[in-house]
């Protein structure tokens, strides 16, 4: 296993569209897809995409912590379980409503800011799984969110290609900030 350099904003990876993976059970994947999950364990996050560690591979991984899933997708009465860690191979998604929802959203590639994104509430998506069974979920909330942010990376979009106002894009320090006193006010 090995920690990945995260490719930043501006390099040729994050904007080409990535490849399709011919052999979801192949060594390779299972290595790529190892090193993936201990960089991400390493530098913390929802989510990555192969291209963000310099692998031009439709691949992702993410995990939805219980406390971020939607209200709707929670069992009442019971604490939410979240989404696992799960790796996706030649993801498609499909939007299951015209509903758009904005929310702040941060990436490993565009270290330090945060902006305020549109995306779908409700999705489908399809992928391949590492053992080469056929993974189809449906998604809302911050879980269709992060599918739909580490799926973008596949097609060479970062989030502030989706952001519609430009002055929500921040340091995350300052956003911080200036929210904390937002609220002591």
């Amino acid at each position: 296993m090995a920690i990945l350099k995260i490719a930043r904003m501006g390099h040729p990876i994050l904007k080409r569209v990535a490849d399709p993976v011919v052999d979801p059970t192949s060594l390779e994947i299972h290595k790529l897809i190892n090193d993936m999950v201990d960089t991400l364990a390493d530098i913390g996050g929802a989510g990555l995409a192969a291209p963000q560690v310099h692998v031009p591979l439709r691949v992702v991984i993410f995990h939805v912590p219980g406390s971020r899933l939607a209200a709707e997708d929670q069992i009442e009465g019971q604490p939410p379980a979240g989404v696992p860690l799960t790796a996706l191979i030649n993801p498609v998604i499909t939007p299951l409503s015209d509903e758009m929802e904005e929310g702040v959203e941060a990436c490993l590639s565009v270290p330090g800011l945060a902006g305020t994104v549109p995306r779908y509430n409700h999705i489908g998506y399809r992928a391949m799984a590492p053992n080469g069974t056929v993974i189809e979920r449906e998604a809302r909330g911050f879980h269709a969110r992060v599918v739909q942010h580490e799926c973008d990376h596949l097609d060479g979009v970062l989030y502030p290609m989706r952001m519609r106002d430009m002055t929500s894009l921040g340091f995350v320090e300052e956003l911080r900030r200036f929210e904390d006193k937002e609220a002591e006010d």
